[in-house]
């Protein structure tokens, strides 16, 4: 289904208590679209545009398709309410139930930055993302590099959401964000899953947690944009480390054709790649796109 297929609003009020239906779960009611408009969308910010539908296959592929045929602006927000076709790095699936998280994709165009420094996006809105948590959601939010968030459950780590950065043509990118906010533990999907409700949240209200991660990001955004795009100045760099929890510990990172590195991670450099201090004392960068899984050593 795209977009255009699913509206704002369900015209027929009368399917909406049926099962799968917009009201079918009371305790996952959904978006308020005009709402968050009102809230976002502001002369002078970065929201252009915010859209809600009901379901589609994935809002990454969706605006990338809206930028490539040029009907999306920078500050377009796609939001839905349920992803058939959700993905992660490397093509990885990414499914929840109906209304039990935000599923969203912004659309930015960084031009006053180095190509070269784009790749700080992802780790960009993992800051933003955890920074809106934390204050909507009273939930302590931590960064596995390069792109998942993590939640405490029970004492145990565990991923409650992920981003994905694509670029659309040459002179833009989708970033995609995925937060579980609701789900039980019967519905995650693997037992390291986790959700922002199973961490304990002082709220689930996905409205303002919402906007709480869009304000964030368009802060972090400008201040990065402003600093074109230097880690440093931006302070981006220093608070991604801060709140990165693979920094200090051992890992694997294993790379295409089998090949691993084993290593403490020390640092995030300036090109926002993991540095890992080998046993052979040698200190090795890995960027985020030659990765295929970082494991814990």
């Amino acid at each position: 289904m795209t977009p255009q297929d699913a509206p704002d609003e369900n015209p027929d009020n009368s399917s909406d208590s049926a099962p799968g239906g917009r009201w079918s779960d009371l305790d996952r009611p959904p978006l308020n679209a005009a709402a968050l408009r009102r809230g976002l969308v502001r002369q002078g910010g970065l929201w252009s545009q915010v859209e809600v539908v009901q379901r589609t296959g994935s809002t990454n592929a969706d605006l990338v398709a809206r930028a490539a045929e040029g009907k999306a602006a920078e500050g377009a927000v796609l939001i839905a309410e349920e992803q058939t076709a959700g993905r992660g790095r490397l093509d990885r699936q990414w499914t929840a139930p109906a209304r039990s998280g935000l599923f969203f994709s912004v659309l930015l165009r960084p031009s006053e930055v180095p190509v070269a420094r784009w790749g700080w996006l992802p780790l960009l809105t993992g800051v933003a993302v955890a920074t809106g948590l934390a204050r909507a959601a009273g939930v302590d939010t931590t960064l596995k590099w390069p792109n998942d968030l993590l939640v405490t459950v029970g004492g145990e780590e565990r991923k409650a959401g992920g981003i994905l950065a694509e670029r659309a043509g040459d002179d833009a990118v989708v970033v995609g964000v995925g937060i579980n906010v609701t789900l039980r533990e019967d519905e995650l999907p693997v037992p390291q899953a986790g959700s922002l409700a199973l961490a304990d949240a002082v709220s689930t209200d996905r409205d303002p947690l919402l906007r709480a991660v869009l304000r964030s990001l368009e802060d972090w955004y400008e201040r990065w944009r402003a600093a074109a795009g230097d880690p440093v100045v931006s302070g981006l760099q220093e608070k991604y480390a801060a709140g990165c929890a693979t920094l200090g510990r051992v890992v694997r990172a294993e790379l295409p054709g089998n090949r691993s590195v084993v290593g403490e991670a020390v640092a995030v450099d300036g090109d926002g790649r993991l540095v890992l201090a080998t046993a052979e004392g040698v200190q090795e960068p890995v960027g985020a796109g030659d990765i295929v899984h970082l494991r814990p050593a």
